[in-house]
């Protein structure tokens, strides 16, 4: 397949996405507005909560770095393409389950914009997913 459906063009969109939701983590406090919400915690709690945070944006950014930049070896045949695709995978499968247990209705139906988050984030997990399963498959 050529053109933009392409599975290896589809890796290096996957991890430009990834790298940008990655860096995106940055932002994550101010959009959410986390200052006032968290001020009521302990310090500790709320430490953690940020330095959690910023771990998770700092995997993103690695797990998108692989796909972004060695798509074609990714693509390539070996264990090790094999098992950083199935561990992509198995990593994304997973955030992709946990959208539809750690996020209940309750928690986007409030409002439009948290409505066409959840079914954006829902997409991209789906999307992500996808592209990884694909590549482990095709290569």
């Amino acid at each position: 397949m050529t053109g933009l459906l392409a599975v290896e063009v589809q890796l290096r969109l996957v991890g430009a996405v990834l790298v940008g939701l990655g860096v995106g983590h940055v932002a994550l406090p101010r959009v959410l507005a986390w200052r006032p919400q968290f001020a009521g915690l302990r310090p500790l709690t709320r430490q953690v909560l940020y330095t959690h945070t910023f771990f998770i944006g700092v995997m993103c950014v690695l797990l998108g770095l692989a796909p972004l930049l060695l798509a074609a070896d990714l693509l390539a045949p070996g264990r090790v393409p094999a098992a950083v695709l199935g561990a992509e995978c198995v990593f994304w499968g997973l955030r992709w389950g946990a959208q539809f247990v750690a996020f209940p209705p309750a928690t986007w139906r409030g409002s439009r914009l948290h409505r066409a988050g959840y079914a954006g984030f829902t997409l991209l997990w789906t999307w992500i997913v996808a592209v990884f399963a694909a590549a482990l498959l095709t290569r």
